[in-house]
């Protein structure tokens, strides 16, 4: 029985920030070519449609995470995810990208055949479970790091015995009742951080359970300067403004926190005791164990986790789990929290390129044997690119180098009568370091699923925009570590 196909020049997954993104930048460099984005959701939003809990918001400013092409002109700069969804699905109206979006469509294996230089995609409807073919000249990954499907839990001893709700915020039951309820938070990070003063509004009292602390910083939920910008200036020149401030700004506190860590330690501790006071046990509960940027800093707008703290409606205890018990959670030291609900902010699980099968000529292509081409191609995959964010700054910065490079690449293809192009490793090889520098959790958990990058450009990935800026904006797309051919090439060497 054979299956329909479908042909495109461009096959994006995924219709979140980076896939939209990445269709913007395509419709507008390489205006001639067609394509599709395949989303496995029934809305676009990516991240911004699958988080329901809670005060779910940016972890970043709006000012950095907004599209470049696209001013950011609400007040709030770490704004709400239902903002961030309206904001992406304008992008994708104001530019007519959702005609080109397939949604409830989820990507089962793609194929690289090198005979005819295209990519064979296989995709599944998940309405009526019917499968389909995409073939395409380039294969553009926007599907973001993590598994959709399930978030990590650990294995918490004596779960079954818990008599209450279990939540893993990344399945947030919308018909879950938490008023005048006791509800413990498990974690430390972005989500539990937010969830926290959320969940405080109405419950009797929530409890963050963290087995380390994490560095965290209040900042003004709306951006004076930004918001002045805007009044008096157009929109797209103080968008401009804004966002360099916050660039150069970010990349000012990054460089100070890997060059003189204890200073920026002390500014963060003064921050903390100077919202919660000095009879606060402030090194107890948020004192990490590692410096600034081995793990991402989070952001609380307004200090509003710690007014939480402030008023009683919440508290933080630092202590390992025992077990959980029928009424709540024992501790090692003894104690037993009580909880009507508990929530397992423990965590994502990485998924760097999606669920799907990858392979060249139908032999698996194994993406932890791969090393990371200028932060998104992979060694020895034709065609092939996939975006990944910063670590130390907001997701859409790179993103949006990303989509603007892949262009350059297919504009550069088509000028020298190229049919595809693929990094290649240095026949001298290169040392491998992890793929990113980074000891959070989610990241130690998958490092064997992840690709490898070397210690020199263009293998190690900058974490640094303006060299980022410079190398994919500006640079040559021509180098040694990539070849530039066709099938049946009149002239072998790169152009």
């Amino acid at each position: 029985m054979s299956i329909k196909t479908n042909k495109v020049d461009v096959l994006i997954i995924g219709a979140g920030i980076s896939g939209i993104g990445a269709a913007y930048h395509l419709q507008k460099h390489c205006p001639n070519k067609s394509y599709a984005i395949i989303e496995a959701r029934a809305a676009l939003g990516g991240t911004w449609d699958l988080f329901r809990y809670p005060g779910i918001r940016s972890d970043s400013d709006m000012s950095t995470f907004g599209f470049n092409f696209k001013p950011w002109r609400s007040p709030k700069a770490i704004s709400p995810g239902a903002d961030i969804k309206s904001y992406i699905a304008e992008a994708a109206t104001e530019n007519g990208i959702n005609e080109h979006i397939v949604f409830e469509h989820k990507v089962i294996s793609a194929n690289w055949d090198s005979t005819h230089a295209k990519w064979h995609t296989q995709v599944q409807n998940l309405q009526t479970g019917e499968c389909c073919q995409y073939i395409s000249r380039f294969f553009f990954s926007g599907a973001g790091y993590y598994n959709y499907d399930e978030g990590y839990t650990p294995d918490f001893k004596g779960v079954e015995s818990f008599e209450g709700d279990i939540i893993h915020p990344q399945h947030w039951p919308q018909d879950i009742d938490y008023t005048n309820k006791n509800v413990i938070v498990i974690g430390s990070g972005a989500t539990a951080i937010t969830l926290v003063p959320a969940l405080a509004a109405t419950a009797k009292h929530v409890t963050m359970l963290q087995r380390s602390p994490t560095y965290i910083a209040s900042l003004p939920e709306q951006d004076v300067f930004a918001n002045a910008m805007r009044r008096y200036l157009p929109a797209k020149l103080a968008y401009s403004l804004s966002r360099w401030r916050k660039i150069l700004q970010g990349m000012f506190m990054y460089s100070m926190s890997r060059r003189r860590p204890e200073s920026v330690k002390k500014v963060i501790r003064k921050g903390i005791i100077d919202e919660l006071g000095e009879d606060y046990p402030v090194d107890k509960h948020f004192k990490p164990k590692y410096q600034p940027w081995d793990q991402r800093a989070c952001l609380v707008p307004d200090g509003d986790l710690f007014t939480a703290i402030k008023n009683g409606s919440a508290s933080v205890v630092t202590e390992v789990i025992d077990t959980f018990t029928a009424t709540g959670i024992k501790l090692q030291s003894g104690e037993e929290l009580h909880a009507d609900i508990i929530v397992t902010a423990t965590g994502l699980k990485l998924d760097l390129l999606g669920s799907y099968e990858l392979s060249i000529d139908h032999k698996p292509f194994r993406v932890a044997d791969s090393y990371c081409y200028k932060g998104m191609m992979l060694s020895g995959l034709p065609n092939f690119a996939f975006s990944m964010g910063y670590t130390n700054a907001s997701w859409t910065l790179k993103s949006d180098l990303v989509g603007q490079y892949v262009c350059r690449l297919i504009n550069h293809m088509d000028k020298h009568q190229h049919q595809y192009c693929q990094p290649v490793l240095p026949l001298k090889g290169i040392e491998a370091v992890p793929f990113i520098d980074f000891n959070s959790g989610y990241i130690l958990r998958a490092l064997d699923k992840i690709p490898k990058q070397g210690r020199e450009k263009p293998w190690r990935l900058n974490q640094n925009y303006i060299l980022d800026r410079i190398s994919l904006s500006y640079s040559s797309v021509v180098d040694n570590c990539i070849i530039f051919s066709s099938i049946n090439p009149t002239n072998p060497s790169s152009s």
